[in-house]
């Protein structure tokens, strides 16, 4: 049986327009974050889904409640979507980092998970954490479509495991997920397949 998981990262946060670390940090969202959630609700809405689930962190779960509402659903949080940790950096960009430790910061840009932040989760485990929740949610979910909500590093991470990447190379090929905008991934005997990436929910004129 064939499992569909939309995923979707969450809206803009007040740390995103400067490019901060948020990890762990539970930052809020912007007017714009609210507005790109409304956006992701009436896509839902027009292209239903069975179940929701979402990271814990409250910019993903603010994100999923309109999609949520749209559907009458109850959303489902799953601790393991949670964004990675991000060490030393949390809520500071990799610019402010470079000014303090510019060689810790130029072995992160060549291999972000051989060399990950000072004190940052190691990013195989995570990405191990994150395959692990979209396998258990597609068992619960057998030939149904769901969205999951979480998290820009997370997925890219999962992305890269799910699909035979190398994890090292996730910040070069998956540059970045747009906030709120929709990924399909198709899960099918326990493989994975990207059928699209990074699809607005309305037109961006």
């Amino acid at each position: 049986m064939t499992t569909t998981l939309l995923l979707a990262r969450h809206g803009q946060t007040v740390w995103h327009t400067e490019n901060r670390y948020a990890g762990i940090s539970d930052v809020a969202l912007t007017d714009t974050g609210v507005a790109q959630a409304r956006a992701l609700g009436r896509w839902a809405e027009a292209h239903p889904v069975d179940a929701v689930w979402t990271s814990p962190l409250s910019r993903a779960v603010l994100t999923a409640a309109p999609a949520c509402r749209a559907l009458h659903l109850t959303p489902h949080t799953e601790p393991a979507l949670r964004e990675c940790d991000f060490g030393v950096v949390e809520g500071r960009t990799l610019a402010e980092f470079e000014t303090e430790d510019p060689e810790a910061a130029e072995a992160f840009r060549s291999d972000p998970v051989a060399h990950p932040f000072p004190g940052a989760e190691d990013p195989a485990e995570a990405a191990a954490r994150g395959t692990a929740a979209l396998r258990r949610i597609a068992a619960a979910h057998s030939a149904e479509r769901v969205l999951v909500v979480a998290h820009n590093t997370l997925f890219r991470l999962v992305l890269c495991r799910a699909l035979g990447i190398s994890l090292g190379e996730y910040r070069r090929v998956f540059p970045r997920l747009r906030n709120a905008a929709v990924s399909e991934l198709r899960v099918r005997d326990g493989a994975f397949a990207l059928l699209s990436l990074n699809v607005p929910c309305e037109d961006e004129g």
